[in-house]
């Protein structure tokens, strides 16, 4: 019942540790109202998606995890080395992450890589299919592991030519006026990057709406970089096309927007050391990013 009770508060969801321990979900619930029943303390509470332990039961996780894992090293035959699955935003995994992992790919680690939007990368992580996933938010609860892994910085930016015939103008209150006579591309009608760029760095709410609405932030660097307007995006997926002059910066606030990604790993992923190497070498690389 301890591993059950372990699996679960790791997991966070009675569903996700079945499939861990080899047991159905009727009996990982009927295991942990028996544990209840003994210690005459709740566990768990019960939310829409999974579950949050009560403060018993982080206290009772930190007396039993060390005991109960250093046992299961002892019993299993040995390290299992496989594929290591890993997910984040698609744009991130292909300027960043991938190059990054190149090496340990060249050494024998094998990768296996989904995209998508944080919330479902993070539910499928609990359900145990992804063992390392880098989001834009820190997920609820503690039974994932997460850590700060690096800050992205949002530019506004548009071609030298849109650049010129702005005129470079200086005060805030200008460019935005100037800006609205240039066509806005974004990923999304709700404008959801350039309305907080707006809102963090010229204090107003932006009310434009798209020219060109794209589905995802690689189509708004591509139909930026043709020419067809301005937009706002991560450093990482523009920084060599403003180093190469073929987008410039329209704004340079001292404070750029910053989003900060997060590090998350699945409990037991750690069985694999290639998931290891894999997180220190993202950890690492992210320093310069």
């Amino acid at each position: 019942m301890l591993r059950t009770f372990l699996a679960v508060h790791r997991s966070g969801s009675f569903t996700a540790a079945a499939p861990q321990l080899g047991l159905s979900q009727p009996t990982v619930t009927a295991q942990i109202r028996a544990l209840e029943q003994q210690t005459g303390r709740e566990l768990f509470t019960r939310l829409p998606r999974g579950v949050e332990p009560t403060p018993y039961a982080h206290e009772l996780a930190a007396q039993i995890a060390t005991p109960l894992d250093a046992l299961a090293t002892l019993e299993d035959t040995g390290a299992t080395v496989g594929p290591v699955h890993l997910a984040g935003p698609s744009e991130l995994l292909c300027v960043r992450v991938l190059p990054a992992l190149a090496p340990l790919v060249a050494d024998g680690v094998q990768l296996r890589v989904a995209q998508g939007l944080p919330e479902p990368l993070i539910e499928e992580m609990r359900t145990g299919r992804h063992d390392l996933v880098i989001a834009t938010r820190r997920p609820r609860g503690r039974a994932l592991q997460s850590v700060p892994l690096a800050d992205e910085e949002y530019l506004l930016v548009a071609t030298p030519a849109w650049a010129q015939r702005l005129g470079g103008h200086a005060r805030a209150d200008d460019l935005c006026a100037a800006l609205r006579e240039v066509p806005m591309v974004t990923y999304a009608e709700d404008l959801p990057i350039i309305r907080r760029y707006w809102r963090t760095i010229f204090g107003k709410q932006h009310t434009a709406r798209a020219a060109v609405a794209v589905p995802n932030l690689y189509a708004v660097l591509s139909a930026v970089n043709a020419g067809a307007g301005y937009s706002v995006l991560p450093r990482s997926l523009c920084q060599d096309h403003l180093d190469s002059g073929r987008l410039t910066l329209l704004h340079d606030p001292e404070e750029p927007p910053l989003n900060t990604l997060f590090l998350l790993q699945r409990p037991g992923a750690e069985a694999n050391p290639d998931v290891l190497r894999v997180r220190e070498r993202l950890q690492e690389a992210a320093r310069a990013w």
